[in-house]
């Protein structure tokens, strides 16, 4: 979940490139962010706490360094714990993303050998075991690699050395990236950056090697080489090009990341529409095969994936299962080699959703991924992939990752049922439909409930059929970016407990589309409105009982995407009401949970 950068090369200016792109990661964790530069054979480091923000940096010049920006797991929220950690000499340097599940152990061993520990962290035992392996007499990368190998659990780690022109990178299951540049005009020169994420680095290099799990990669300004961890013993290895825009991952007119990203879901939605005939037939075609297909994913992707379930349902008349990542593993015992495992996942590097998609390979199942990022680790490791081509997702909460999803799954649905024009269609139209949710007179009307909304401390949301898993996220994208207590609920258990939780003037949005569930939903809407709720009603059309109300478009099945467009601005906005500064990084939340 932390954010790693890291340079070898020959530019001067490393501790300043370093921080930058340390800022472009931030959203992976904005607890601590700190730097390490080799400077005249010497280590030298600067950390804060809280976010970079405008941060600058003063560290001397130099041409190899490394930074970290955290997400706290072991230990509180200190300079001591902030990374780069560095054994007692300060020969040694040390990034860290994952957790060390021995690390106990492995700190009281070393506590035996001599070692102090300034920090609270797993991480700080691995400099401390780096410098172990080299009073045994091993190499600088030997060294490294018989550290690593002591390390239980999901990984990855960034080492420089005083002693050393290289930098050295190891990764288990946390992702990292490697990007390099030739030098003009330096015959023989390169430069090689190294990032949790590829948006760290694009702003520099197109070349990029994404490195697979139980290898390591050592970097210098003239050559990579890519070693197998087990063995030790030297690998092949490829660069391939990157396609996104540097300008997709910059603010641009936009105050924050979130905004621009929920104004840049039209185009997302027309790309699918336009693009995506090749890519969703084909995993039509694996869907139809399988005996037995499972759409699964985490938070915002779980509801993406329940969705599919409806949907598959709805159009394709075909049935697929869905459940949470975190818990696939305890329904896997059925699966068989020829069921089809579906991750849907914005980052492809979710750790509850990888393990399983492993467990399930291990078993001889099927796996196809939907992901929006090329080379993450499900786009690695599966049979199929489907890129959702939203581009660079830089804020915390997923907006157009998630219309996306939905928008793929609905225009494979119809492929399936052989209505793949009309599928189309669909997306064109709900395209359209979400431009006159970001017109000046519907974000005026938006503001003004978000107002309202911001003085408010519990608040639900109600749907049936598809807008049941619309509700659920509409509430999550509140909590997440608002602060606010929400939940959502299918319109039919309102009377098996949640009308109990109805006060007067209690906010209750209604979602009501104009399909089968119509008139039940705004039952249940009168239902709430005896009791004193408040009701703000999302339909095609108005109804007396809605207090406040948003007209969206009826799109057929993509009716949900503009209901969930209005819960994004909302959240938005009402984040912004409650005086919140930075809705692209809400508290104790990260992009990309790596850990467990």
């Amino acid at each position: 979940m932390c954010g790693i950068f890291g340079y070898v090369g020959h530019e001067q200016n490393t501790a300043q490139m370093i921080l930058d792109g340390l800022k472009t990661l931030e959203y992976r964790g904005y607890d601590s962010w700190g730097i390490s530069i080799k400077h005249d054979k010497k280590i030298t480091s600067e950390k804060h706490i809280g976010k970079i923000g405008d941060a600058t940096i003063s560290l001397s010049a130099s041409s190899l360094g490394i930074g970290h920006t955290r997400w706290a797991t072991h230990g509180g929220v200190t300079v001591a714990n902030a990374h780069p950690h560095t054994n007692k000499a300060r020969t040694i340097a040390v990034v860290h993303n994952g957790i060390i599940e021995n690390f106990i152990e492995i700190k009281k061993n070393l506590i035996k050998h001599g070692y102090d520990f300034v920090s609270d962290t797993d991480s700080e035992v691995i400099p401390h075991l780096i410098d172990f392996e080299l009073r045994n007499g091993q190499g600088f990368a030997t060294s490294v690699r018989n550290a690593f190998n002591q390390l239980k659990g999901l990984n990855a780690i960034v080492v420089m050395y005083t002693l050393s022109k290289e930098i050295v990178c190891v990764k288990n299951g946390s992702p990292l990236v490697i990007g390099k540049n030739l030098s003009a005009g330096r015959q023989g020169k390169k430069e090689f950056y190294v990032a949790s994420d590829a948006v760290g680095i694009f702003k520099y290099t197109r070349d990029l090697y994404f490195l697979d799990d139980n290898e390591m990669a050592i970097l210098s300004e003239s050559e990579m080489q890519v070693i197998e961890l087990p063995s030790g013993k030297k690998k092949k290895f490829e660069f391939q090009k990157i396609t996104w825009k540097v300008e997709s991952a910059s603010l641009g007119k936009y105050p924050h990341f979130l905004i621009k990203e929920i104004h840049e879901q039209p185009q997302v939605i027309l790309n699918i529409a336009t693009m995506y005939g090749k890519q969703v037939a084909a995993l039509a075609s694996k869907i139809k095969k399988a005996k037995g297909t499972f759409f699964i994913g985490c938070g915002t992707a779980s509801y993406a994936a329940l969705a599919g379930t409806y949907l598959f349902s709805r159009i394709a008349k075909s049935h697929v299962n869905n459940a949470i990542g975190s818990e696939f593993g305890y329904l896997e015992d059925y699966l068989t080699k020829d069921s089809l495992i579906v991750p849907i996942t914005q980052s492809g590097e979710t750790i509850d959703v990888v393990q399983p998609v492993q467990h399930a390979k291990k078993r001889g199942a099927q796996t196809a991924v939907v992901t929006n990022v090329l080379g993450s680790t499900l786009y690695r490791i599966t049979d199929f992939r489907l890129l959702l081509g939203a581009g660079p997702e830089k804020a915390v909460i997923s907006t157009k990752a998630f219309t996306a999803m939905i928008s793929v799954l609905l225009y494979t649905a119809s492929t399936l049922a052989g209505k793949a024009e009309e599928g189309r269609r669909s997306l064109e139209k709900t395209a359209l439909g979400i431009k006159k949710l970001l017109l000046p007179a519907y974000i005026s009307k938006i503001k003004k409930l978000a107002k309202n909304l911001s003085k408010k401390e519990h608040m639900y949301v109600l749907g049936r059929g598809l807008s049941y898993p619309a509700a659920l996220e509409f509430a999550l994208k509140l909590k997440e970016t608002s602060y606010l207590h929400a939940e959502g609920f299918a319109g039919g258990e309102l009377k098996h407990g949640v009308i109990a939780l109805v006060e007067k003037g209690t906010p209750v949005f209604v979602l009501a589309p104009l399909d089968e569930t119509y008139d039940e939903i705004i039952s249940n809407a009168q239902e709430v409105s005896a009791r004193g709720g408040y009701i703000i009603g999302l339909s095609p059309k108005p109804h007396p009982v809605f207090d406040y109300y948003f007209n969206v478009d009826d799109v057929g099945d993509s009716t949900l995407i503009l209901e969930i467009v209005v819960s994004q601005l909302l959240a938005y906005y009402t984040a912004l009401a409650k005086g919140l500064k930075d809705p692209d990084k809400p508290r104790n939340l990260a992009k990309s949970v790596t850990v467990k």
